[in-house]
This record gives C-alpha cells, structure tokens and sequence, in this order.
C-alpha cells in the first residue's frame, strides 16, 4: 500500500497553471508513401517497447527514505565544514530534502518533454518522424506519471521547477524553428536525462527507483537516437552562420544544464547558507564528476550532428567535457540492441 512520506515537509508550489505564447508552424504531410527507414525503424521499436507501469513496477515497495539514497560521497555538502557539523538526524533529513529535489527536476523536465514532443508532431516535416514522435509523447506522458506517482506517494514533497530548468525548457518551447526544438530536447535535455538516470541506476539502494529507471533509460535511448537521426544530415547542409548559432544555443544549454545541480532551492528551505552552499557544491568532486558525466550522451551526439567546431571544442574544454566526444554515440548504441532497450532491461 502506498503513502506518502509526510514527515518530511510540505509540498513547495508555485503556480499551479502556467501559460506560455509560442510561434509554431503547423504541417501537413501529405506524402504518405515517402519513408525515412530509419526513422520507421525507430518507430517500431518504440511500439514494441510501450509498457505499463502497474504491470511492471513493483509499487507496493516500502521505500525507506531514513537509508542512503546514493553514495555519501555524492552528496553535495560532502567533506565540508558545514556537512561534518552535521548531526546524523540533520545529514537524513538533509538526504531526504536532496533526494525529493533531483526526482522533482526529473518530473518537470518530463513536463517539458511532454510539451516540446507534442510541438514536433505538429512541425516535422515528414510521416515517419511525426509518427515516432506521436509515440514519443506517450513515452513522455508516462514518465511524468510515474515520476509524480513516486515523488508524491513514496517521499511525500516535491519541489518546484529550477530556475536554469525552467529558462531551458521555455526556450525550447517558446522557439518556432523544429531544428531547434530538435537540438534542445532531444539532445540535450534528454540526452542528460539519459545520462543522468543511468548513474542512478547504477548507484541507488532503492529497488523500485532502480527498477523504474530503467524502465525510463529505455524509452530516453530512443528519444535522443530520434533526435540524431533527424538532425545529422541537416546541419551538414547548412551555411556556418546556421551552424555557429546552433553552437551558441548548445553551449548556453550546456551551462544551464550545469548550474541546475546547486540545489539552490534545498538551502534556501532548509536554512543553510545558500551562496555558500552552492560554491561548495559547484567544486565538491563527487558533484564535479557526477555533472561531466551527464554530457556522457551529448557531446558525442553533437560531434555527430556536425556542431563541434574547434571554437565549441574549447568552451567544451572550459566545462569540463570535452574527454566525451569519442565516447560512443546514442544511435550506434541503439543499434545493438534489437529493441532500443537499454542493458537494464535485456
């Protein structure tokens, strides 16, 4: 039976409704016998791998919000003065404020998923791609549902939307270009979604956080494999000027992205020094590696769209992720796998 975790404080809110004015166009498609293979291809893996999470998540779990969540080391206070004055009923709770942040970002960046997947289907420009994002919005629809469910009903608090999330998320939507709806969240969001969700699979204790999360990474591999296929031939065609602003919105992504993983919003509720706290966390090295590793899926994605020109490759260099533009990218990745499923799930 599921119940929430209400000792651990109220529930943050802002609004509750939001609105946003946007220019998109809206197209038509009416060659319906002009296929891009491998976009179909992804369409039907995306078919095969729908699932429902009350068939295949083991809600009943207790999750015991008193334990670790993830390593100590990968705390953001860890090793500092103010952690080590910590008593070990404020380090759990402390945990448990941290915990129901980062799950909070992940249901409003599915949130903006959601949104910008829904914008594609009416901006794409041919069947297949439509198509796939079509299925891509259940994907999304999904996510936040279960991301909520957990949030709401295993930890009982969330938190509102980062600021440097929010700023991301209304760029994507507010622009009228598919492109770069493509760009922002199908490789850059998501590819930090990806990247993002498989280190915590890899380092939660928590069996039913373990277990939807990889139900999610197989659904995020696909999205950002959408998003190359879509986006690799294009660049290549089209006049620097094009490409050197495409680089320009990637690298302020990319900073927003980083400084979204302060955890403003914690200090600032639980009473700790929230400047302080911050720079503790932008140079504590557990965070250091666990932020690099979240570009992991992206730099080599934008390698291969044809947008690391040596001038990216030194702001890359200056954030710390430039070691990743060899890494493999996500569609040679999601063709290993016969499904597009992530390891975790084969």
């Amino acid at each position: 039976m599921e119940s929430a975790a209400a000792t651990a404080g109220p529930t943050l809110t802002g609004p509750s409704i939001e609105t946003l004015e946007t220019l998109l166009d809206v197209t038509y498609t009416w060659g319906y016998q002009e296929t891009r293979q491998k976009l179909r291809d992804l369409y039907d893996k995306a078919v095969r791998g729908q699932w429902i999470s009350d068939d295949v998540l083991p809600w009943a779990t207790d999750v015991d919000l008193d334990k670790q969540m993830a390593p100590e080391q990968l705390m953001p206070l860890f090793g500092s003065d103010i952690y080590n004055k910590m008593t070990e009923k404020e380090r759990k709770k402390l945990n448990i404020e941290s915990f129901s942040w980062t799950l909070s970002q992940f249901l409003h960046g599915e949130q903006g998923a959601l949104l910008a997947t829904a914008q594609l289907v009416d901006s794409c420009q041919d069947l297949d791609s439509k198509l796939y994002a079509a299925s891509q919005v259940v994907d999304e629809a999904r996510h936040v549902d279960v991301y909520n469910r957990y949030v709401h009903t295993k930890i009982g608090f969330s938190y509102p939307v980062n600021p440097h999330l929010k700023t991301l998320l209304d760029m994507i939507l507010k622009d009228s270009r598919w492109d770069m709806k493509f760009l922002g969240m199908q490789i850059m969001v998501e590819g930090l979604a990806l990247a993002a969700f498989g280190m915590i699979r890899a380092n939660t204790s928590e069996p039913l956080l373990r277990e939807l999360t990889s139900y999610v990474m197989g659904d995020e591999a696909r999205h950002v494999a959408f998003g190359v296929l879509s986006l690799r031939d294009y660049y290549k065609e089209q006049p620097d000027s094009v490409k050197r602003e495409r680089e320009d919105f990637v690298y302020e992504a990319a900073r927003l992205m980083r400084d979204r993983f302060l955890f403003q919003e914690v200090w600032e509720k639980t009473g700790l020094p929230t400047k302080q706290c911050m720079e503790i966390a932008l140079h504590n090295q557990g965070q250091v590696m666990f932020r690099q590793m979240l570009f992991a899926k992206i730099v080599p994605a934008i390698k291969k769209m044809d947008l690391l020109s040596d001038r990216q490759r030194e702001r890359f260099k200056e954030l710390g992720i430039l070691q990743f533009e060899n890494w493999e990218d996500p569609v040679s990745a999601m063709s290993q796998s016969p499904t597009g499923a992530t390891s975790a799930r084969l």
